[in-house]
């Protein structure tokens, strides 16, 4: 029943302004017979018995005769009304002490109990109870969210934690380093029992594996290529200690938000950068030269060693042939040596006559008519112009004819004018 209700039907005002506020029952029965209004506050004992009067008329036990019935019967009524009240008082305050044991534990989560301070069972999700307060307690643990770490930095990459992230290398450079591990929870009894602060723990262990990783590495392994190689030992060497610790969380991942060397020096490693860089270019322009030159000066090695080689093997069959020939001649010549001095010669002028332009005449014959075959000439002539504008040609030979073998010759042209002038002149004289 709502208080205002109860309020209307026991008919009680406790009101500071009332004029029996402060006074006993005689100056107030006899103020009241008198007609004056009290000047102090009302009796307080007089107002608990009306009100006892009241809460017993509404559960029926209300006096029928208005009060008359003497001193003693009014104060046994009182002190039962009293007792009933009282009971009534204590029963809803127990419903309501058993009431706060209830809880509801959500999907992902679970809820751990404790009784007296220890641990006692664990709930699933769904509604559950536990004795109230100072017996048993409920912390619920969210099992499914994802928690997040940040090491080097808080918020923002920009509001650097100094002393997190500077670190020192296996090659004694220092560089700076900012990461965020994140991970869940797999054991909400451990994260809630073993350790006092299990977030600043997982804080600790994160630092404390990195260090030791990048203490292992070199400075350009953790800048460049090794990002994801030293993300990935951390995070193995976070979840070993942090079983080790029975922390009751589980690692999901290492990412890193910044690598860089220390902002003092963060210009001379920029120019070492940039000179490393150039000495990698010019290398790659020398190797890349290197191997454009090399094989083709070993192909031309190649080449000139097996011409070389078809050379000697030229000569060499050359110089073979030619002494078999010589031999073989020799062995005719000294069977027939005219014979073979006379082919010798006649092979010797084929071979010389048939690349010249000369005309051989026979002038022991009696014949003044000179035939000259002028188109073999031009053609042979032509043919030569040829050769002489495509190559040099070679030097003249001189031609002996021995005078026992072959008739006297006039090969020059002026002497053939010479010749046909003085024909020319006998025929006038007949």
């Amino acid at each position: 029943m709502p208080f205002s209700s109860l309020k209307k039907r026991i008919g009680l005002k406790l009101n500071l302004n009332d004029p029996r506020w402060g006074s006993d029952n005689k100056d107030g029965n006899k103020q009241a017979q008198e007609g004056k209004k009290p000047d102090g506050p009302p009796d307080l004992d007089q107002l608990w018995r009306d009100f006892n009067q009241r809460l017993n008329s509404m559960f029926g036990n209300r006096n029928r005769n208005g009060g008359g019935g003497g001193g003693g019967n009014g104060g046994g009524s009182d002190m039962r009304g009293a007792g009933i009240t009282v009971g009534a008082v204590a029963a809803v305050a127990g419903l309501i002490w058993l009431a706060s044991g209830a809880f509801i534990v959500q999907e992902g989560q679970t809820g751990v109990i404790f009784t007296f301070g220890e641990y006692s069972h664990s709930t699933g999700p769904g509604f559950n109870w536990r004795w109230p307060y100072p017996f048993q307690r409920d912390d619920i643990v969210n099992l499914s969210q994802v928690r997040t770490v940040e090491v080097g930095y808080r918020g923002s990459v920009r509001n650097k934690q100094a002393r997190e992230s500077l670190m020192l290398t296996d090659d004694e450079n220092i560089i700076d380093i900012q990461f965020a591990v994140q991970y869940k929870l797999k054991d909400a009894v451990q994260w809630l029992t073993i350790n006092a602060e299990p977030a600043e723990t997982v804080r600790q262990v994160a630092e404390t594996a990195i260090r030791e990783v990048v203490g292992r590495s070199k400075m350009d392994f953790v800048l460049y290529e090794g990002r994801e190689k030293v993300a990935y030992d951390t995070q193995r060497l976070m979840q070993a200690i942090l079983d080790s610790y029975k922390v009751g969380a589980q690692i999901t991942n290492v990412t890193m938000q910044g690598v860089q060397p220390p902002e003092q020096v963060q210009a001379a490693f920029d120019d070492a950068v940039k000179a490393s860089q150039d000495r990698e270019r010019l290398k790659n322009e020398g190797q890349a030269y290197a191997n454009d030159v090399i094989p083709k000066a070993r192909g031309l090695a190649s080449r000139l060693t097996q011409e070389a080689e078809a050379y000697r093997s030229q000569v060499v069959e050359v110089a073979e042939g030619n002494a078999a020939r010589f031999k073989s001649v020799l062995n005719e010549y000294q069977k027939a040596p005219v014979v073979t001095r006379d082919r010798m010669y006649l092979d010797t002028m084929q071979q010389i006559f048939s690349s010249t332009s000369k005309v051989m005449v026979d002038s022991r014959s009696g014949s003044n008519l000179l035939y000259l075959p002028m188109d073999k000439l031009i053609a042979q002539a032509a043919a030569q112009d040829v050769a002489k504008a495509n190559t040099t040609p070679p030097p003249p030979q001189a031609i002996m004819l021995p005078p026992e073998s072959m008739p006297q010759v006039e090969i020059s042209s002026r002497a053939r004018d010479s010749r046909s002038r003085d024909a020319s002149r006998e025929r006038e004289g007949r």
